[in-house]
């Protein structure tokens, strides 16, 4: 995770020299390092259960006074006195979990900071895709359908809202050199159309021809079948490969 995209998230958050700040799984630490460093919490508390990758984050913070890291497993840590996390898991079970000890140990007030989207079905106080900021007491959707229209203002999402959101969130993380920029931005938007249809949400009621087009150039061209990542089966019909001409073969990535 970049500095520049660290900052952002916790500006957003508000995060304030009175502040207690987790990060749950913290990699090795550059997170529980800026807020320390840079925005001078009174704590900044990093907790990873990876021996070896914890002891990088811990001699990373060495001689920061409100630093910590503990080695463990997230669920066992205890939030009561935190009042902004940072956390980023997309295993649903994890996710469950943790938001059943947000609701639990959190103080009111308390900010919880996630990226691509909000833990479970969570309504957020504040959106600048691809971070988002929920404050205890919480809100919640009754459907992802709700959510998203909660979010983003539409019900569903189609192609063209796919490919903006995964262009900006390649933007805001920075970490795509500037070559690959279009093969991962056709990736990453076809993953988020496919969950969006897997979930039942896309605008479409088929596989548009821009997404069939995409899913043609990536299987052919790149040995990249997502057909398995389909698990609400599409109309056939919608699903004819679309293949570009052989004289463009990277014209999409170029």
């Amino acid at each position: 995770m970049p500095d520049n995209a660290l900052l952002q998230m916790f500006k957003l958050a508000d995060l304030k020299k009175s502040d207690i700040f987790c990060h749950l799984g913290c990699g090795q630490g550059k997170a529980v390092e800026l807020a320390a460093k840079k925005f001078g919490v009174k704590k900044a508390l990093g907790i990873e259960i990876d021996e070896k990758t914890a002891a990088v984050a811990r001699r990373k913070v060495a001689r920061l006074k409100n630093a910590e890291i503990v080695t463990g497993d997230i669920l066992n840590a205890n939030l009561s006195d935190v009042t902004v996390v940072l956390f980023w898991f997309s295993d649903p079970a994890v996710v469950d979990a943790v938001v059943k000890k947000f609701r639990k140990e959190l103080k009111s007030s308390a900010r919880v900071i996630t990226i691509w989207s909000p833990p479970g079905l969570m309504l957020p106080q504040i959106v600048d895709f691809p971070f988002f900021v929920c404050k205890k007491p919480f809100k919640y959707a009754t459907s992802v359908r709700q959510q998203i229209k909660a979010i983003y203002g539409n019900k569903c999402i189609d192609f063209t809202a796919a490919w903006m959101l995964a262009e900006r969130y390649i933007d805001a993380l920075g970490v795509v050199p500037g070559e690959y920029r279009r093969f991962v931005n056709i990736l990453q938007s076809m993953v988020i159309w496919i969950n969006a249809w897997n979930m039942g949400v896309t605008c479409e009621d088929g596989v548009p021809p821009p997404v069939n087009a995409y899913l043609g150039i990536l299987r052919e061209f790149f040995s990249i079948d997502m057909k398995d990542l389909f698990t609400r089966e599409p109309k056939e019909e919608s699903m004819t490969p679309l293949v570009p001409p052989a004289d463009d073969k990277m014209g999409c990535c170029e």
